[in-house]
């Protein structure tokens, strides 16, 4: 491990972390599409956007498994980098058990608060039903899928990157497989693309926690070795919780937008639930670099080598920053094939075309957001990843959203991403220019 973090190149050693986190989420893409394909498949837009407003809930189990994530593996790179492995093996039996309390707590609030979070989602009398399938089984599956993102970033600190990508694409590609089936064979509908994604996410977490246990050396799965002091449970808090806010932003503006979109008819809903998964292409590939570069953040800092330090950083804004303009330039010129692979309605193509091309066109601008993001929590900077992870999909995102659609209407909706993308991005360089180590420091 010390090897890979400290006499690698970064350029080698920025790639052997972040590749395999990449490829993983291609395979998550594929499967987001696919998900969404074979529910569009149905050619029944209620169940489409039923299923659209539903999947929020998934994006808030990715928040909550965030926490323990993001949180904990930022303070673990931090600790290994210091060479404090013992404490570090702690953080990690603490983080592996943790998510397990978390994910039956919800479960229960999500089962007894069932009504008022599909009226949050913004379910209404034609896409209840389906939105309420989607619910129940997400609901249920709650703790696979809150613990899964726990093993997933944990097992990178150690630079065990690939198994990493092998546990969790073994679980997608399991997903893949059955959401056809689920669907279709056995006439399950929404619950059962919702009952493929949690199916997936079991089998993920069982080859993960596997893999700890066989390849880690300074992991642990002991439920004996996850005492920490209050401190270590604070640090782990105060980084998780701005990492994870990032993910409820992002339900938060899914369900803004959807209950902006509901006015204009389903059909709206359902196209901008294909759009926004579309455009996934981008975000998922650009935050594959951005989240694979964490691990080598947060041991360089650790160990207060900032050289290294801020060639990774310079590497991590070229690579994201690159791999955007291209694949924003790709998908604004292929879109209406895009649509039309998903589904045949001439009011969703009509609809989606212009949406997909408003959400890609701050791409770039969202993935400088997120190596900051990323930057600040690997150095455990909580006040900064805060701020940025709530600003773009939060509060700069809904002053945005209620200012243009009243200036602008229904395009003020699909313009909304990217002013606040504009904003926040001003607001992360700002934030950079304090938070960065200081030059002396380097000497």
């Amino acid at each position: 491990m010390d090897k890979l973090f400290e006499q690698t190149s970064i350029r080698k050693a920025y790639f052997t972390l972040s590749l395999p986190v990449v490829l993983n989420m291609v395979v998550t893409l594929v499967y987001n599409l696919v998900d969404t394909f074979f529910v569009s498949k149905t050619q029944n837009p209620n169940l489409v956007a039923g299923v659209s407003q539903g999947a929020p809930l998934f994006t808030l189990m990715i928040a909550l498994g965030d926490i323990f994530g993001l949180g904990g593996s930022s303070v673990i790179s931090r600790l290994f980098g210091e060479k404090k492995y013992d404490v570090g093996r702690r953080v990690s039996g603490y983080c592996f058990y943790a998510p397990l309390v978390c994910g039956v707590v919800v479960t229960i609030i999500m089962l007894v608060f069932q009504a008022p979070f599909l009226h949050l989602l913004g379910a209404s009398g034609a896409t209840w039903k389906y939105a309420r399938e989607y619910y129940l089984v997400i609901t249920f599956g709650a703790t696979a899928i809150i613990f899964n993102f726990s093993p997933v970033n944990i097992l990178r600190t150690e630079g065990l990157a690939v198994e990493s990508m092998a546990g969790s694409m073994i679980g997608t590609l399991i997903n893949i497989v059955l959401n056809p089936l689920f669907i279709f064979t056995f006439g399950l509908g929404a619950a059962g693309s919702a009952l493929a994604t949690v199916t997936g996410n079991v089998i993920a977490d069982l080859l993960l926690v596997h893999f700890i246990r066989t390849r880690s050396k300074h992991l642990t799965t002991s439920i004996h070795e996850t005492k920490i002091s209050r401190h270590l449970q604070a640090q782990i808090y105060a980084i998780g919780i701005p990492a994870s806010v990032t993910n409820l932003m992002a339900t938060f503006a899914v369900a803004m937008t959807n209950d902006f979109l509901i006015s204009y008819g389903a059909v709206k809903v359902a196209a901008m639930g294909i759009s926004m998964k579309i455009s996934t292409v981008i975000n998922m590939i650009f935050a594959g670099f951005a989240f694979g570069a964490q691990p080598l953040i947060g041991y360089t800092y650790g160990a207060k080598d900032y050289k290294r330090y801020y060639q990774t950083i310079r590497l991590d804004l070229l690579v994201v920053g690159g791999c955007a303009i291209v694949l924003t330039i790709l998908l604004a010129v292929i879109t209406p094939w895009l649509i039309q692979w998903f589904m045949s309605n001439p009011q969703v193509i009509h609809s989606g075309i212009p949406m997909i091309r408003w959400l890609v066109s701050s791409s770039t601008l969202a993935g400088v957001i997120l190596v900051f993001t990323t930057m600040f929590q690997s150095m455990g900077k909580a006040l900064p990843a805060f701020l940025l992870s709530f600003s773009r999909q939060g509060l700069v995102f809904s002053l945005c959203m209620i200012v243009l659609v009243h200036l602008f209407g229904y395009t003020g909706i699909l313009a909304a991403q990217a002013a606040a993308d504009t904003i926040t991005s001003v607001i992360a360089i700002c934030l950079f220019m304090v938070y960065r180590p200081h030059k002396k420091a380097q000497e």
